[in-house]
This record gives C-alpha cells, sequence and structure tokens, in this order.
C-alpha cells in the first residue's frame, strides 16, 4: 500500500463541482493499494501517517506528527501511484489491486482513519475527482507498506 504524504495548510476534493472532503492544516494523502494488500498494509500505512513527524516543533525541526498536532487528514484514493513505471512511455497498472479490492481496503483505511483520528476527510473512490491543495513548505514523502511476500 502506498501513501504520498503532502504537509498542507489546506486542501480539499471536488466531484462535479461537489465539495465531497476538506481539511484546514493537516496531511493530505494520495493512496494507491497495491496487489495483494491486506488489512495488515492498511493498518501499518495509518500507523506512519499518524506518527510520521512532518510538523514544525518550536525549533522549526519537523519532529511533530499529525497525532500532535491534531491536524485534518484527507485521504484521497490514486490508483495511479501502483503503477508500474519502470519501460516505455505507457505505464502498466499490473501492480495496482483490482477495483473491488482497492475499494474495500480504501475504505477500510478510511474507517479505521476515523476510529483513530480526527478529523478525517475522503475523496470518492472511482470518482473523477478535483483535488486543490496548499502544500506547506513543500513537504512530500512517498510511503510504502509493502504485500506480503
Amino acid at each position: 500500500m502506498i501513501g504520498l504524504l503532502q504537509r498542507v495548510r489546506e486542501a480539499r476534493v471536488t466531484v462535479a463541482g461537489e465539495t465531497v472532503g476538506a481539511i484546514g492544516a493537516g496531511l493530505l494523502v494520495l493512496v494507491g493499494v497495491e496487489r495483494g494488500d491486506t488489512e495488515a498494509q492498511v493498518q501499518r500505512l495509518l500507523e506512519r501517517l499518524l506518527g510520521y513527524r512532518v510538523f514544525d516543533d518550536a525549533d522549526g525541526r519537523m519532529n511533530r506528527s499529525l497525532r500532535e498536532t491534531g491536524g485534518g487528514l484527507l485521504l484521497v484514493p490514486q490508483f495511479t501511484l501502483a503503477a508500474d513505471t519502470r519501460k516505455g512511455t505507457r505505464p502498466s497498472f499490473t501492480p495496482a489491486a483490482d477495483p473491488d479490492t482497492g475499494r474495500r481496503l480504501f475504505q477500510y483505511l478510511l474507517e479505521r482513519a476515523r476510529a483513530a483520528h480526527a478529523p478525517v476527510a475522503a475523496g470518492r473512490f472511482g470518482a473523477d475527482m478535483d483535488v486543490a491543495l496548499v502544500n506547506h513548505g513543500p513537504v512530500t514523502f512517498w510511503l510504502r507498506v509493502p504485500p506480503p511476500g
């Protein structure tokens, strides 16, 4: 499972002109589900997202986590993160989970996130979304919890 996290001052997702998820300061995370991912990868990614130290402390160092700051978490499904781009000029989506598995594991991530943290917002799985953000820093990290085996 892949999470591309961006520290933001604010972020929102719209579908057909309607805002479906929005946060103030916090993390926007684009989420890719890979073939072979399970609930264990979801749980580990969530632990990392909530505990990853990307927010400044009093000395201006990235020593504080989302859990510590109480900032927002905006989760956005993005299957293209699981693409294989090693060859050619067209990505292969073979490494991505099938849509049913992707939807199920993204929903599980969203449920677990809402049980562990607030506020949590989300994009809409399978929708054509517009994502707007103000990346603070900019700070962007790619986190991956590989499937078993």
